[in-house]
């Protein structure tokens, strides 16, 4: 790893300083380590493409399972309808 000389000023509140100087703290790292390796790790073009694809996909899914839903419904109606026929031809 590259020797760290540049610097990137971040201005916080202070309880935001208190917060993720306890996180550094709990993981044993420095404030300045723990800052480099969360910015690092943050990925959230990555993130969005993924949730974009995942829910274009839940919508396309939905929507073909409406459609069987509706066939079904259309081929229960048609057999509850023949029944009907054959039961009234029986009775008649």
């Amino acid at each position: 790893m590259a020797t760290a000389t540049e610097r990137i000023p971040v201005l916080v509140s202070r309880e935001e300083k208190i917060n993720l100087a306890q996180k550094a703290r709990q993981s044993r790292v420095s404030l300045g380590e723990y800052l480099r390796r969360a910015a690092a790790a943050y990925r959230t073009t990555d993130d969005d493409a993924v949730l974009e694809g995942m829910i274009s996909q839940m919508l396309k899914t939905t929507e073909q399972a409406e459609h069987a839903i509706d066939n079904a419904l259309a081929l229960v109606e048609a057999s509850n309808q023949r029944i009907a026929a054959m039961e009234s031809n029986r009775r008649g």
